[in-house]
């Protein structure tokens, strides 16, 4: 999978590209979403709420205006720590050595000091009820394989491409990420992180308000099937990545 070429695009934007545009011109970004700091809240909680987190939105705004200051939960610590990510990808520029610090903030609570912002050095798989069902790349060839992604991100960075086509290439990212699981743990926040950072870089600030992370939360057993194209990396059907990437747009509905 190579993310520059538009293998399925005439398909997609058959299915909803076309409507994008249109999507985006109807989504209030001011009235319906509050100011960026506040949806900055909302991504991380919804981000945090389908790793498992059981802190809701409600919950989490609550006890920041509390005037009474409690020790923070480990929950909330979590998701103190990937709003802080966040913050630093609004204001850095997508790359690699930016992205690593974004995991490193972002894993404080997840994983040991020496494995925050690097990538892993052991095997790592996705388990299910009824076990193994995604063996991720070996760790010894994580690092290339995420050289040659950023390679591929930084011409789509530099490229004047379409609306519908950033879209289109937003969600492929988030797709080939997950699947390479560079991580020990963090993956899947920083794969939703990583898509609207792409997003906000082509189109503007504004674009880190797209609700995609509670449309995810809300939409968790699609979001979770739809990412499921093979049993391991080397055997990733991409023939049947539409139904994943269609989802962003979906979330300006």
């Amino acid at each position: 999978m190579v993310l520059t070429d538009k293998v399925y695009f005439e398909q997609y934007r058959a299915l909803i590209g076309k409507d994008i545009e249109n999507l985006v011109s109807q989504f209030d970004f001011i009235e319906q979403n509050g100011d960026l700091g506040y949806q900055t809240q909302v991504s991380a909680v919804y981000s945090s709420n389908i790793e498992g987190n059981t802190i809701d939105l409600n919950s989490y705004m609550n006890l920041t205006f509390a005037k009474e200051k409690f020790k923070p939960t480990k929950e909330i610590q979590e998701i103190e720590d990937l709003i802080s990510a966040y913050k630093l990808a609004q204001e850095t520029n997508l790359n690699e050595k930016n992205f690593l610090k974004c995991h490193k903030l972002l894993s404080k609570k997840l994983v040991i000091a020496s494995l925050r912002g690097k990538y892993r050095n052991d095997k790592v798989g996705v388990f299910g009820q009824s076990g193994l069902v995604y063996l991720a790349v070996e760790a010894e060839f994580v690092a290339e394989v995420m050289k040659e992604f950023f390679e591929e991100i930084n011409q789509l960075l530099s490229s004047a491409i379409t609306i519908e086509e950033v879209f289109y290439f937003a969600s492929l990212i988030h797709l080939r990420f997950a699947h390479i699981h560079p991580f020990r743990d963090g993956n899947g926040r920083a794969a939703r992180l990583l898509e609207k950072w792409f997003l906000a870089d082509k189109l503007g600030l504004n674009f880190w308000k797209i609700p995609s992370e509670k449309y995810y939360k809300e939409h968790q057993s699609e979001y979770y099937q739809n990412i499921n194209l093979g049993i391991n990396f080397y055997e990733l059907n991409y023939n049947n990545c539409l139904p994943f990437l269609t989802m962003l747009p979906n979330s300006l509905k």
